[in-house]
């Protein structure tokens, strides 16, 4: 075992002091970030209230939209008549079309109609006098005999018994809601009804080979149009979908950023070198431009798109105005930033030679830089590409008002899923595309 004398201990104190006379900072700052952290984060959930947040809000819902974003539902609607008779109604814009015979709907021998909810045994049964209602292995009866209906029998969990009528939830699958004079069945499927023709499409509820076969080689629906034509018009203007719409708009959105984008490095750039302290040496410039940059990045990119509709209207006008504005500000101050982390040994050199100021900055300069602001213009290309659908909301045009549209209703969540992966798939794109042009300008490999 090796003995250190005090004065080989004192001569290693005096060389490594940071070791053994540390701070108070450096020997408790660890800890003090660690109970700071778990304060403010006890501070946090008392001043957002969380715990009754949490209590209060409204979970159902989650699975509802999401639900709605993945599936459909068709709405039959019977009505009993007095002498007994059932009338089938169905909304005015059913997914079934204005003529649906729907093979999950069966006419009994002796008046009744039944209708298979789902492919587990769930089944509703109406006739002129009750209704029955088969689900979790049970049957109940609804009398609709008399002046309100009335479950015969105990009443299940899934089912809710009012004044004037009854709801059954069948969970996923649907619910059915039952009144005397009327029993109205709301049915779900898995998937996007008429995505590719609406129901007023001469190629609605077609089998796939026979939509092909009279594009391919089938005889003209209409004499003068060919039927690849029609086709392609029935799919841009469907009606229930909108794919016209849609894609113009996302297209108005990719343009909006890469027009604001643009001109905001257009101008960024020249003004950049006249508020870099040591490209112009002046310091009232200096200021004046960053301080300008500030201003321009301060107000945020959704608030310049609210002045902007209300000086030039709802439009991509607005939208790329608002990119523009911000992205003056924010590449602004990158490259000032950038320009004055240069090495200067290039600059002077050149410029020792005599050459002109241009030159200098050409030679001593671009090469410098070059990489540098065109990898952080990428980025915020690619950003704004985001940006841009937000702002859209708020009236300045682009795929985001559309989303925003779909949102208000409450009833169109495919829609809204529909528009959400078209955004995910352009914002992937777009990811990877300036990611692998970032790294090929800055000489790296991709992983």
């Amino acid at each position: 075992m090796t003995v250190i004398d005090a004065n080989r201990m004192h001569e290693i104190e005096t060389r490594y002091p940071e070791y053994f006379h540390r701070s108070f900072r450096q020997r408790f700052g660890g800890l003090m970030i660690l109970i700071a952290t778990l304060l403010y984060g006890l501070y946090a959930v008392w001043f957002f209230d969380l715990p009754k947040l949490f209590a209060e809000a409204h979970w159902e819902r989650v699975g509802i939209y999401l639900s709605q974003w993945i599936s459909y539902d068709v709405q039959p609607e019977f009505r009993i008549g007095d002498d007994g008779s059932i009338d089938i109604r169905y909304p005015r814009f059913s997914p079934l079309g204005d003529n649906p015979h729907p093979d999950w709907l069966v006419n009994n021998p002796d008046g009744s109609i039944t209708v298979s909810i789902s492919g587990t045994g769930r089944t509703v049964t109406v006739s002129k006098s009750e209704t029955i209602v088969t689900a979790h292995g049970v049957s109940v009866p609804v009398d609709v005999s008399s002046g309100a209906p009335k479950v015969v029998g105990p009443v299940p969990g899934w089912m809710t018994v009012y004044d004037d009528n009854v709801l059954a939830d069948l969970g996923f699958a649907g619910n059915v809601s039952i009144s005397v004079d009327r029993v109205k069945i709301r049915k779900r499927f898995i998937g996007w009804a008429n995505f590719i023709f609406d129901t007023q499409s001469s190629f609605f509820d077609k089998p796939v080979g026979e939509v092909v076969s009279l594009i391919v080689s089938g005889p003209r629906i209409k004499p003068d149009q060919s039927n690849l034509s029609l086709a392609f018009d029935d799919i841009w203007n469907n009606s229930e979908w909108q794919h016209g719409d849609v894609w113009t708009k996302l297209f108005q959105t990719i343009v909006m950023a890469f027009l604001g984008t643009l001109l905001g490095a257009l101008t960024a750039f020249p003004l950049a070198f006249l508020a870099a302290r040591n490209i112009t040496p002046n310091r009232l410039l200096n200021q004046v431009l960053k301080r300008f940059f500030d201003f321009l990045r301060s107000v945020d990119m959704l608030i310049w798109a609210l002045f902007l509709t209300r000086a030039f209207g709802p439009g991509p006008l607005a939208g790329s105005g608002a990119i523009f504005l911000t992205e003056t500000g924010s590449l602004g101050k990158l490259y000032s930033e950038g320009l004055e982390n240069i090495d200067n040994k290039p600059r002077e050199g050149i410029k020792s030679t005599g050459a002109q100021t241009v030159l200098v900055h050409r030679y001593g300069i671009m090469p410098q830089i070059v990489p540098v602001f065109v990898s952080q213009t990428l980025y915020q290309w690619e950003s704004n590409v985001r940006g841009a659908t937000i702002i859209g909301a708020v009236g300045a045009g682009g795929i985001g008002l559309k989303l925003w549209e779909a949102m208000r209703t409450n009833a169109n969540w495919e829609n809204v899923a529909y528009m959400v992966i078209l955004i995910l798939i352009v914002v992937f794109i777009f990811d990877t595309a300036s990611n692998a042009l970032r790294h090929r300008l800055m000489g790296t490999k991709t992983h």
